[in-house]
């Protein structure tokens, strides 16, 4: 804990995971609530459910002025590339840039969330690292903490360090796995930031409370 207590987080960075449903929306709603920062999601794919970012405003309970519109919105719970062509859209890195904020102002902390994991298409050329690379910012890998979670992460950190990104470090999300998260830290050259256990209930307290137990 010594050394994680002196871990201080950029005031902006880009969240991952090293596949979907590992728990992204979660951990970059804790840290919002945290550090009271804004969020983007660049990128979301499926809108027949609450999309990330409403859902982020509605347990958070932070102002609108919090959250920044999304580049593109698409209907099918899939993959960027086929979801934006079935809706008959091509998406372009080139239209991803960062929001401008003074990066000493407090009040310009920003988090960027992915779309699935690091290695997701977005079109023919580019996957979601490419994005990543485009914006340049600081990376926390989220991960699952179970089985199979040592493959999925060392491979996602090999991605991440080819195209020459920082990474802040690894958070596990799920029940404390202590042969996975030394292996994550040995094998991967990388630090686990956090181990992030499932919330009962989401709200703004219980994400704060969050924050405060493994992050602060």
């Amino acid at each position: 804990m010594k050394f994680i207590e002196k871990i201080k987080l950029p005031r902006r960075f880009f969240v991952t995971g090293t596949d979907t449903s590992v728990g992204k929306t979660i951990i970059s709603a804790i840290l919002m609530v945290g550090l009271k920062a804004s969020y983007w999601k660049p990128i979301q794919s499926g809108l027949s459910e609450i999309t990330d970012t409403n859902w982020i405003r509605g347990v958070s309970g932070l102002s609108d002025a919090h959250f920044l519109p999304e580049n593109y919105k698409f209907s099918k719970p899939i993959s960027p590339h086929a979801s934006a062509q079935s809706d008959g859209i091509q998406i372009a890195l080139e239209s991803f840039n960062l929001p401008a904020g003074d990066q000493d102002d407090q009040s310009s902390r920003l988090i960027v969330e992915g779309a699935g994991g690091v290695m997701v298409p977005l079109n023919e050329r580019h996957l979601m690292v490419d994005l990543m690379k485009r914006l340049d910012l600081p990376v926390i890998l989220v991960a699952r903490s179970t089985l199979g979670t040592i493959n999925h992460t060392l491979l996602s950190l090999e991605q991440l360090r080819q195209k020459n990104l920082e990474v802040i470090g690894v958070v596990m999300n799920g029940p404390k796995n202590e042969i996975n998260k030394s292996a994550i830290e040995t094998y991967g050259k990388t630090t686990v930031l956090a181990e992030v256990e499932m919330l009962s209930d989401v709200n703004s307290k219980t994400l704060q409370k969050a924050y405060d137990r493994y992050f602060k």
